[in-house]
């Protein structure tokens, strides 16, 4: 697809997803979109692919969605595919890990393109009524996604088998027979991975979140996020939270699935994978640049996020 077509299809779904195309004016021109694909298989089910890289920082203000009445936002972020042809690389910038969140279309979000980086982004819109028939009876695991009379937000991390699917999905252009057959099973796929992995969950009570509560778990999240190689105080994280320790804690497990110290832990596991990964530098300096100064410590976390010794999961790469 040409980029003006990419242009006037973004502004057409744009509106219809809740964003006001006057706030999108002069952006456009600083935002370039490699690919901008949809799905269309309303009332049940909207697909949007898009791969994106913005000149500079932009921040604009989404407002709730009322395609579909009652529905959830699946948006699967910060892919890992193949580079875009004209993306501006810098290696000074680094890559969130690949995750999930899922929100009601009523709430009102922040869409941020921060400068420089490619977001890569496969957005699931999905009538409540379709997924429930979709789980059957295990819908009841799952039952406060369908509470729509609260607000909330489940963020979980891509898995491996996610990932592959996803890029299916983006590679999906070379689809000739049936693409919107395709495109709706390889969707239901990969929806069947993300709700085999929350089945997974801590299961917490799920309480109505309001838009600070949001805002300051993410503040938290954040700041681990930002120093893997350094010790945090949970002091520290409550005071930047502005909430008591237990709310803080509860919440956290509720948005995120994984305890503070838990989640902190996952987070280097994954960046220490990725460092031996795409970067390719050794098992030791691996560990020592996610903090730890114990690499026999290191080697035995590291065997029970990914089911093997760091030397021989690196070493497989290779093979």
């Amino acid at each position: 697809m040409h980029g003006q077509e990419n242009i006037q299809r973004m502004l057409y779904w744009a509106e219809r997803m809740g964003i006001p195309v006057a706030s999108l004016d002069g952006d456009l021109q600083t935002l370039h979109l490699n690919e901008v694909r949809i799905i269309d298989v309303l009332p049940e089910m909207l697909v949007m692919i898009r791969s994106v890289v913005a000149e500079k920082a932009i921040c604009y203000r989404r407002k709730s969605i009322d395609i579909i009445q009652r529905g959830l936002l699946i948006s699967f972020q910060n892919i890992i595919s193949h580079p875009a042809n004209h993306a501006i690389h810098d290696s000074r910038l680094q890559q969130a890990q690949p995750h999930v969140r899922i929100t009601p279309l009523h709430l009102e979000s922040e869409i941020q393109f921060p400068e420089g980086m490619t977001i890569r982004q496969i957005s699931i819109l999905i009538e409540l009524d379709y997924l429930k028939s979709y789980l059957g009876k295990q819908y009841q695991k799952f039952e406060y996604l369908f509470h729509q009379e609260k607000t909330l937000l489940i963020e979980e991390f891509m898995s491996p088998e996610m990932a592959l699917v996803v890029n299916e999905l983006v590679d999906g252009c070379l689809v000739r027979a049936l693409p919107e057959t395709y495109y709706r099973l390889k969707s239901l796929e990969l929806l069947y991975l993300l709700f085999t992995s929350l089945s997974n969950r801590h299961q917490v009570p799920q309480q109505h979140l309001r838009n600070e509560d949001i805002a300051a778990v993410y503040r938290v999240r954040d700041k681990i996020e930002r120093s893997l190689d350094k010790p945090w105080i949970l002091n520290e994280l409550v005071k930047l939270s502005g909430m008591n320790a237990i709310r803080l804690r509860r919440i956290f497990v509720q948005v995120f699935g994984k305890g503070i110290y838990e989640y902190y832990q996952f987070l280097r596991m994954q960046e220490a994978a990725r460092l031996m990964q795409q970067e390719r530098i050794s098992v030791s300096e691996a560990g020592y640049r996610v903090g730890f100064t114990n690499l026999s410590h290191f080697g035995r976390l590291f065997e029970r996020h990914f089911g093997a010794k760091p030397k021989k999961w690196s070493s497989n790469l290779t093979l």
